[in-house]
């Protein structure tokens, strides 16, 4: 990881309208680089188990977005929903399913989330109020947004927030989600993970407009830019949605500028982007690197640190050998589950 320092400028990111000047205490900012590195070091696993065929089928990795969930779930409470696309696992650790599961489910075992059978695309737990990862591009978004159609129903003052990135922005389906959600004023909030190259085609070659945050203008939904690679701007960002959700003043749209180390999926060589530019980003805003900056600041020492980085990976390894000596689903559940 890297150390070099940063300057103000930096860390302002990229592009971003959202100052990154919410101070943290120190407990929150243990408390983000504990969760961050967790899903950090769990994607750096599930990468080395899919090389070895442990893991099967598609999988997409977090790695470099990591701000975003966590941030995102410092503003929420319990009872609020989150649903996302396929690259899922970090949100499923963020909000505090069992790696033991995320990790059975994704090699396809009977101690899955999902009993083996949904692999890494399609996980869910409700009684973490994680309504899945979904494999279909944008599908997630009229879902979330019939979330937020539940929670105006019964009266409660619960928040729906519905992730997706800036490839799945350009479905029809999420326009008519905008739509919907501002005439029955829905408290959703959609996060567009913006990592600047969706399945690996550039934002400025697939979008009209490259300014994300606009795109509920025609339908009078607020937006705004942030750094998402900073878990305090995520944090500061994801208070300001919640509120105006909250309140009773309909759909908000947070668009995340982030971005991703690795390729769109485990079998993508990303070579539409230079090595440079992604060693730049590493350098200059990584999520982690700067929490742990501002800890060393902090007078928390190195030793602390590893510490923490050395009980993430206990985890992380525990997880893999779980995930390795469950058995495979029975042959019995071909038929469970199924609805006709």
């Amino acid at each position: 990881m890297a150390s070099a320092k940063k300057t103000a400028t930096q860390e302002a990111g990229n592009g971003s309208r959202h100052p990154s000047n919410f101070a943290f205490t120190k407990e929150q900012e243990l408390h983000a680089y504990r969760e961050m590195l967790l899903i950090r070091r769990f994607e750096e696993k599930a990468g080395q188990l899919y090389g070895m065929g442990a893991i099967g089928g598609f999988c997409h990795l977090y790695i470099g977005q990591e701000a975003i969930v966590v941030g995102m779930q410092l503003a929420l409470k319990d009872g609020d929903q989150i649903i996302t696309g396929y690259r899922d696992h970090g949100h499923m650790l963020a909000t505090g399913m069992d790696p033991n599961g995320v990790m059975a489910e994704l090699t396809g075992r009977a101690a899955g989330y999902s009993k083996g059978k949904g692999g890494s695309m399609h996980m869910f737990s409700k009684e973490k109020a994680f309504y899945g990862g979904h494999g279909i591009v944008g599908a997630q978004v009229p879902l979330g947004t019939g979330l937020a159609f539940a929670n105006r129903y019964r009266g409660n003052d619960h928040v729906s927030v519905a992730y997706f990135g800036d490839g799945a922005a350009n479905q029809g389906q999420v326009y008519e989600s905008f739509n919907m959600a501002e005439l029955w004023k829905l408290p959703v909030i959609y996060v567009i993970e913006n990592n600047r190259y969706a399945m690996g085609t550039s934002v400025t070659r697939s979008s009209a407009q490259t300014d994300f945050s606009k795109r509920g203008v025609s339908f009078n939904i607020p937006g705004e830019q942030v750094d998402g690679m900073d878990v305090r701007a995520v944090k500061a960002a994801g208070d300001k949605a919640v509120k105006w959700c909250r309140e009773g003043n309909g759909p908000y749209i947070l668009e995340m500028q982030t971005y991703r180390y690795r390729g769109h999926s485990m079998s993508d060589p990303a070579k539409y982007r230079t090595r440079e530019e992604v060693e730049k980003v590493r350098h200059d805003q990584d999520p982690i690197e700067q929490v742990r900056l501002r800890l060393l600041d902090m007078k928390v020492s190195e030793q602390e640190l590893k510490a923490i980085d050395a009980e993430v990976r206990d985890i992380v390894n525990a997880s893999a050998d779980f995930a390795q000596r469950e058995p495979e689903p029975d042959v019995s559940e071909l038929y469970t589950d199924i609805y006709r």
